[in-house]
C-alpha cells in the first residue's frame, strides 16, 4: 500500500520534454509568416498614380480674390411688349425688328375712323349746348329788364304786386335754366375730351427709349389690351428693350449667400465671349429665398454697358473678396482641385520625389475654375499626384502614368 501511494507521487520527466517541443512549432509558424510578409512588401507593385507638373505663377487678384462663382442671364429692368388701349383693327406699323426707337415715337396707328365720328357728334353737341346757353342768357337779360321795369312801376302804384311776382319767376325760372344749359356746355366739353383722347390712343408711341427685339402685329390684325377673339386678335405691337437698364440676375445657393453683400464687386463672363472679363457690382440682394430651389436671387449691375451686352445671354459670375486689391496679384501654385485631400483636419497633397510618394502639408488660396491656388507647401517644378489612391502610403513607390 504504501509503495502504491508512493508511486502516485513520482514526477513524470517525459510529458515534459513533449510539452516543451510543441512550444517551437507556433514560433515558427510566425516567423514564416514574417518573413513572407516582409518578401511582399519589398517586392510588392508599384501603384500607378496620374501626376502633373507645377510652376509657380502670378495669379490676377480677381481670381485670387474670388469667394464664389455663380452663373446666371442679362436680363432688363426695362422690358415691355407695347399694346393699345382701345380694341381696333391696326392700319400701319412703323417698327422693325433691331430699330432704336425714341420716348415717345411713333411705332403703330390704328384705325380710328369709328372714334372720329363720335370725336363729331360730341363736338357737335357741345356745339349745340353753347348756343343754348347764349339763347338762355339773352332770355335771362330780358326777364331781369322786365322785372325791374316792373319793380319801378309798382313803386308808383302803375302796376300790380301779381305783375312784378311773375317776372320775377320768370326771371329766376331762367336764371336756373342757364346754369343747367352751362352744365351740359361743360359735360359736352367733357365728352368731347374723351373722344379726343381715343383718338390720340390710336397712335401708338414708344414709353421710353429703346431698341425694338420684337414685332408682333401687321397692318389689318386686330389688336386689343386684353386677351379676346382667340388667335386672331393681337395683344401687342411691338417689345422695346432698354440697353441701359441691362444686368444680371443671379439665383444663389442660400447656404453661399452669406458670402455676397450689396456693393461687392464681382467679375462677370459672358458665355458669348469667355475671354472678356466684364467689371461690375452687386446691385440688391432679394430679400426673399425660394423655398423650392433653396437660393436667393441676386441683381449684379455692369459698371459700363457695351453693345456686346445682349438680354437673356448666359454669363458666369465671380464674386470678389473686398479686401483683395483686383488690379494686384497674388503668387502661389495652381494645380488641380483633385490633387488636394483633408486628413485630418489638414489640406494635404502627394508630390513624387525620386520615385516615392512624399505627403505635404498646404495652404490653399482661392478656386479658379477647376484649380486651386497654394500659397505654401509647393514650389514650381514640383509633380504632384492628382486623384492620389486613398491607401497610398508616405515614402511607398508609386509609377507615373501621365505628366
Amino acid at each position: 500500500m504504501e509503495s502504491s501511494k508512493l508511486d502516485q507521487l513520482r514526477i513524470e520527466r517525459e510529458p515534459e520534454r513533449e510539452s516543451s517541443a510543441r512550444w517551437w512549432v507556433p514560433l515558427v509558424v510566425v516567423l514564416v509568416v514574417v518573413g513572407l510578409a516582409a518578401a511582399w512588401w519589398l517586392n510588392r507593385p508599384e501603384p500607378a498614380v496620374e501626376v502633373r507638373t507645377v510652376a509657380a505663377q502670378p495669379v490676377s487678384g480677381a481670381a485670387a480674390g474670388t469667394v464664389l462663382n455663380a452663373s446666371g442671364y442679362v436680363t432688363a429692368r426695362r422690358y415691355a411688349t407695347v399694346s393699345s388701349k382701345l380694341t381696333a383693327q391696326v392700319r400701319e406699323v412703323l417698327i422693325e425688328e433691331g430699330m432704336a426707337v425714341e420716348e415717345g415715337q411713333v411705332l403703330a396707328t390704328l384705325d380710328d375712323a369709328n372714334v372720329r365720328r363720335s370725336l363729331e357728334l360730341a363736338e357737335a353737341q357741345r356745339a349745340s349746348a353753347a348756343t343754348a346757353a347764349k339763347e338762355t342768357e339773352a332770355l335771362l337779360r330780358e326777364a331781369r329788364a322786365n322785372l325791374e321795369r316792373t319793380r319801378n312801376l309798382v313803386e308808383r302804384d302803375l302796376a300790380s304786386q301779381q305783375e312784378l311776382d311773375r317776372n320775377r319767376a320768370a326771371a329766376e325760372s331762367l336764371a336756373a335754366r342757364l346754369e343747367r344749359v352751362v352744365a351740359d356746355v361743360d359735360v359736352a366739353r367733357r365728352q368731347v375730351a374723351i373722344y379726343q383722347q381715343q383718338l390720340d390712343d390710336t397712335v401708338i408711341r414708344a414709353p421710353f427709349a429703346g431698341v425694338v427685339v420684337g414685332k408682333n402685329a401687321q397692318p389689318g390684325e386686330m389688336i386689343s389690351p386684353v386677351s379676346a377673339g382667340g388667335g386672331f386678335t393681337r395683344t401687342g405691337i411691338g417689345t422695346i428693350v432698354d440697353m441701359d437698364s441691362l444686368e444680371i440676375e443671379i439665383d444663389v445657393n442660400e447656404a453661399y449667400i452669406n458670402r455676397v453683400a450689396a456693393g461687392q464687386r464681382v467679375t462677370a463672363r459672358l458665355d458669348a465671349y469667355p475671354d472678356w472679363d466684364v467689371p461690375g457690382h452687386v446691385i440688391a440682394i432679394i430679400p426673399t429665398a425660394d423655398r423650392q430651389r433653396a437660393t436667393v436671387e441676386v441683381r449684379v449691375g455692369f459698371d459700363q454697358l457695351d453693345p456686346r451686352i445682349l438680354p437673356d445671354m448666359g454669363v458666369k459670375v465671380a464674386f470678389q473678396d473686398e479686401e483683395i486689391d483686383v488690379a494686384g496679384t497674388a503668387t502661389g501654385v495652381l494645380i488641380p482641385a483633385r490633387a488636394l485631400r483633408e486628413d485630418a483636419g489638414r489640406t494635404i497633397a502627394w508630390v513624387v520625389s525620386q520615385g516615392r510618394a512624399e505627403r505635404r502639408a498646404v495652404s490653399t488660396g482661392r478656386r479658379q475654375d477647376d484649380d486651386i491656388l497654394v500659397t505654401a507647401g509647393l514650389s514650381g517644378g514640383e509633380r504632384v499626384i492628382v486623384n492620389a489612391p486613398s491607401a497610398l502610403q508616405d515614402g511607398a513607390p508609386v509609377k507615373e502614368t501621365n505628366s
